[in-house]
Parts: structure tokens; C-alpha cells; sequence
């Protein structure tokens, strides 16, 4: 490890900021979900079917749609200003998928089932707009790029926003901090210590076998966030700076307008078929592979970095969540809770400027917890100084106990208390963790099979969702939605006016980057 790091975060300011915030703001803070699953067979394969016709259009459905891959769902809930009310409507849309994809199951953890041959790996499909289409186009060059098995790791996506508006200086703030400090998130939720043996497949890696059919390391916590999950070689020369939204800018701009020598190499078409949509670094804006983004919605064909710069950041988007195979819908509403004590610590303490050397050893530290997050004795670098996991994990959880409580205070009960005091007693007896857990499960119920352990989960999550009662106002606003969604496409498809080159050129000029 490289002996710089990030400077020590003090708490001198926190106090006085939280106790600024109004408590009709501690009473509404915003939070809205977006989780990936993959869909699968009976047997725990990855299931080809195409995208199920009941749930609508993928393209124009606000609520269900697909991530990668055809057979990889994402479930969208709205902006919600309770962790309760963001649970609920998460297990709505679950109850309205199960009902529609038949005898197929919604795969209960991150790292993926049994793949078959990549390219057998269907990509997801949107119709033949233009839109559709650059979506589908956009996929297949992240398949050139990285290959299909790594676009299949599912998670968590945690959007989250203050009522009152926030400054962009204040959300980049709160970026850096979490970077700095966003470890610990994958020792107390990471939930992907161990793999299915046809993920690596072909691949030099560094991963113990565990059974016939798994592969694991001892002490990992989060796979999916290590060096077999979503890492490239190619975006670790992007040195992204999170000091403020022009810097930010500026880096991505130029990562999705210089070309890239090994991606001119792939091509835009070959044979007359589309291969990706640019040879630069980033093809869009979401092919940039952060743990947290600045956020904020689009307008119809506009890019997410031009809403940025002309109207700036409106939230934040957590994205280093493992799904949770021991929940139903993959995160739990005390989770949700933690999530927003640490994005407030996050947000009013002191947050210095960044550097490229501290962007590159915080890299190391998150390396460091996603493989050996439970590794007795393990050290983290702080200060140019390593410096002893707990220790520090403890002393930020320390920071939190005066925002939690005034989060209960604001919203009444205990309940943030009672999820910050969890992930206490998980720093103090690592095997409570949920990575933990999940090897313990695994070895003591399905011979150390990590298909066995996860395919067991997905059918009792589905037995689990399939007997909650649904109401029959949701279903019918979802079977409207659905139909909705399939003439929002058949209209777009037939109102595009130029050929998808032409669109094509115009979507990716440099210009519509700027403000």
C-alpha cells in the first residue's frame, strides 16, 4: 500500500451543523431504491427468457425495467421520506414481479448464479427507437470492454437527498467524506464473501476453493466491490477529482470525448453492426465506475452531465450495497436507517479537498476491506499512517451516535439508535456480519455450496413475498402502468424522425456535455 492517505476527518464542526438542521428536515429526508436481481431457472441457472410481457416496457416503465442484461431486473421505488415507506413500496413491486415471471426466481444475492458461455449472456433489449436502441448498443460495448460475467453482479443502489437543498460545495462534501470513510459500509452490509465457480471461469484470480462448485476468501466481505467485481483496469488511470462540479466535470468530459487506443481498436460497427457507442474511455456518464455519484434527474434526451452543470446536484447515489440474501427484498428498512446516520456524518462534518494520491489510497483501503474485511488485526492507512481497522471504525460510529439520536428525536422511538448500536455490536464479534453469516450458513446447511446456499434463499423469498397479501388497487395501478409503458415505446418508436447514426452523433457531441 502506498504510505498517503486521506487527512483525518475531524468532528470539530459536526455538532454545530447538526444542530443547525432544522428538525422538519430530520423528519423528511429523502431516500429512494433501486435493486438488481438477476432472474432465474428452477435449478439456479440464468434464465434467457426474454424480458416478462406483464411488466411492461423496460424502456418507458418507471418502476421495473432491466440493468445489463435481459434477464436482469431493476426495481425502482419513488422518492421516499421514510425507511418504512420505502420497504413497502420495494415489497410491492416484488409481489407484482413474482406474479409475473412465472416459476422463475429473482436470485437472492449480488455476485451471480450458474452463467452460461458470455455470450450466451443476453443483453438487455428496448425496442427499435432510437433511444432503445443506444440503450441496447451501450450494453454491448460494456460487453466488449469488460465482458457480459461482470455486468451481471447485482446490488443496491441508495439514492438519498436533504428536503431543504443542499449547495453542490455541501453534496461534494459529502462525497469525499464518504469515499474516505465508505469501508466500513462493506465490513458491516458487504454480503458477497464467496462465488460460483463459473463467474471466474477462464480468469486468473486469487480466490480459495470452498466446494466443488464455490469459490471464496476467508475473510472477505464484499467480492462484488473487490478486484473481481465491477473494477477496470482502464478507468483506474482516471484520477476523478470530488473537490467541487466543475472538476468533476472536466474529468468526466474528457474520459467520454478522448479516445482510447485499445477501444478505438474495438470499433464503432463491424459487418454493419453496432459494437459500442464510442471509442473514448466512457461511452456515457454511467459507465463510470464510482462507489457514490452526484445525481440529478434528466430531462427527456438530455446527458446526466449537462442537468449536472446546468442545474447542479439534487442527490446523491450510494452504490456499493451487496443485496442482503437474508431479506426478502434484499435490504431492510434498519439498514435504510444507517444509511442515512452515515450520509449525515458524511455531510456535516469537515471535508478537506481531495488529491489524486489520497483518491488512490482510498482505493486501496475499500481493496483492503472487500477482500479481508473480517481479517483479525487488519490496518487501514490513515495519515500516511496504518492505523488498526477497529480503531478506526469505531471511532466514526462513535461520531454517529449524536445524529442518530437526534434523528430519533425528530422522528420519535429509537430506531436509529437501535440500527447504529447493530452495527456496533457487529464491529465488536465480526461473525455477525452478513458475510459472515453467509459462509456459516453456507457450510453448515449446503456443503459449502454457494448455489445451494443462494438458491435455497431465492425460494423462500419468493414463498415469502407470494403469501403477503397483495391489494387490489396496487396490482391495478401496476397492470396500468405496465400497459401505459408498451404505448409510451410504440409512440416513441414511431414519432424518431433520423436514422440511429445521425441520433447517435448528436446524443454523444461534446457540446450537449456543456452547460
Amino acid at each position: 500500500m502506498s504510505a498517503t492517505l486521506a487527512p483525518t476527518i475531524t468532528t470539530a464542526h459536526c455538532g454545530e451543523r447538526l444542530k443547525a438542521l432544522p428538525r422538519e428536515v430530520l423528519q423528511t429526508l429523502r431516500r429512494g431504491i433501486e435493486k438488481e436481481s438477476l432472474r432465474v431457472r428452477p435449478d439456479g441457472a440464468l434464465a434467457t427468457t426474454p424480458h416478462p410481457a406483464p411488466l411492461g416496457s423496460a424502456l418507458k416503465h418507471p418502476h421495473i425495467t432491466t440493468d445489463f442484461s435481459e434477464s436482469q431486473l431493476e426495481l425502482i421505488t419513488g422518492v421516499q421520506t421514510s425507511a418504512e415507506d420505502c420497504a413497502r413500496e420495494l415489497t410491492e413491486i416484488h409481489q407484482v414481479v413474482f406474479r409475473a415471471i412465472g416459476d422463475e426466481l429473482l436470485w437472492a444475492a449480488s455476485m451471480p448464479c450458474r452463467l452460461p458461455a458470455d455470450e450466451a449472456i443476453p443483453i438487455g433489449r428496448f425496442g427499435s427507437s432510437n433511444i432503445g436502441r443506444m440503450k441496447t448498443v451501450y450494453r454491448m460495448g460494456l460487453s466488449h470492454r469488460y465482458g457480459r460475467r461482470m455486468q451481471t453482479i447485482s446490488g443496491i443502489h441508495y439514492n438519498f437527498s436533504l428536503p431543504d437543498g443542499r449547495s453542490n460545495d455541501e453534496y461534494f462534501a459529502l462525497i469525499r467524506n464518504f469515499r474516505r470513510h465508505s469501508w466500513l459500509l462493506l465490513y458491516l452490509f458487504g454480503a458477497s464473501p464467496a462465488v460460483c465457480s463459473t463467474f471466474v471461469a477462464g480468469r486468473d484470480h486469487p480466490l480459495q476453493r470452498l466446494s466443488g462448485d464455490t469459490l471464496y476468501l476467508p475473510h472477505a466481505t464484499s467480492l462484488r466491490m473487490g478486484r473481481l467485481g465491477y473494477q477496470s483496469d482502464a478507468q483506474s488511470s482516471l484520477a476523478v477529482s470530488y473537490n467541487d462540479l466543475r472538476s468533476y466535470g472536466a474529468s468526466l468530459e474528457e474520459a467520454m470525448t478522448r479516445p482510447y487506443p485499445p477501444y478505438e481498436a474495438i470499433g464503432i460497427r463491424q459487418n454493419g453492426e453496432y459494437r459500442q457507442l464510442a471509442t473514448s474511455l466512457l461511452q456515457m456518464e454511467n459507465e463510470f465506475y464510482g462507489t457514490i455519484r452526484p445525481k440529478r434527474v434528466i430531462r427527456p434526451g438530455e446527458r446526466p452531465l449537462h442537468a449536472l452543470r446546468d442545474r447542479g446536484v439534487e442527490y446523491v447515489e450510494v452504490r456499493l450495497m451487496d443485496l442482503d440474501p437474508f431479506v426478502p427484498i434484499g435490504i431492510t428498512a434498519d439498514t435504510m436507517r444507517f444509511l442515512d446516520v452515515f450520509l449525515l456524518h458524511c455531510l456535516l462534518c469537515d471535508s478537506p479537498p481531495d488529491t489524486p494520491e489520497e483518491l488512490s489510497a482510498v482505493t486501496e483501503n475499500k481493496l483492503s476491506v472487500a477482500s479481508r474485511g473480517r481479517e483479525p488485526g487488519l490496518r487501514l492507512l490513515r495519515d500516511g499512517e496504518e492505523m488498526p481497522f477497529a480503531e478506526w471504525a469505531g471511532e466514526i460510529l462513535a461520531d454517529c451516535g449524536p445524529i442518530a439520536a437526534a434523528l430519533d428525536r425528530a422522528n420519535g422511538g429509537k430506531a436509529h439508535r437501535d440500527a447504529l448500536e447493530a452495527a456496533v455490536a457487529m464491529l465488536a464479534d465480526p461473525s455477525s456480519t452478513p458475510s459472515a453469516r453467509v459462509l456459516q450458513t453456507m457450510k453448515r446447511d449446503y456443503d459449502n455450496s454457494y448455489v445451494g446456499f443462494v438458491l435455497a434463499q431465492s425460494r423462500a423469498h419468493r414463498d415469502t413475498i407470494m403469501k403477503l397479501p397483495l391489494a387490489a388497487e396496487v396490482a391495478e395501478r401496476f397492470a396500468h402502468l405496465a400497459e401505459e409503458s408498451l404505448e409510451a415505446q410504440r409512440r416513441l418508436e414511431e414519432s424518431d424522425s433520423i436514422p440511429f447514426e445521425a441520433f447517435r452523433q448528436l446524443y454523444l457531441a461534446p457540446v450537449r456535455l456543456s452547460e
